[in-house]
């Protein structure tokens, strides 16, 4: 009797095609957990390295302003400040900068580069013709991720 009950199972299993809704439901809400899981992730990874782009052209015009004191100014830091302005006319820099998280053109007047009074780095000021202006300390750009090498 068992036999004759597993072998009208299975030959009602060999008719039967596709899935059952309860199995197509069931994809669909692994689908949107997962979907649940992943989007804010996707999302925290982009905010991220748009930041992390706007560190890297800050030490970018950091660099730039460095050598631009060393070639024009003979390593004197008698002006405590260098815009991106004369970084571009020296040619330390490229004139077509953006600021990656925003894709606006950096202003060459109050983008600037500030040097305290023993020469170190104070801070970095990225500022777009829109008067987003975003400022960056020395620990922040020195201690980027290009640097210590992570």
């Amino acid at each position: 009797m068992l036999a004759k009950a597993l072998k009208a199972r299975q030959a009602r299993l060999e008719d039967e095609k596709g899935f059952t809704l309860i199995e197509l439901l069931a994809v669909i809400v692994i689908l949107a957990i997962i979907a649940v899981i992943a989007i804010p992730l996707i999302g925290n990874v982009i905010d991220k390295s748009k930041a992390e782009g706007d560190v890297a052209t800050a030490r970018q015009i950091y660099d730039a302003a460095r050598l631009y004191v060393i070639g024009e100014k003979n390593g004197e830091f008698k002006t405590k400040t260098v815009s991106l302005a004369e970084l571009q006319t020296g040619k330390y820099i490229e004139e077509d900068i953006v600021l990656p998280s925003t894709k606006l053109k950096l202003d060459k007047e109050s983008t600037k580069v500030s040097f305290g009074d023993d020469s170190s780095l104070k801070e970095v000021v990225l500022g777009t013709s829109s008067s987003i202006s975003k400022t960056y300390t020395a620990s922040e750009i020195l201690g980027s991720k290009e640097t210590t090498g992570k």
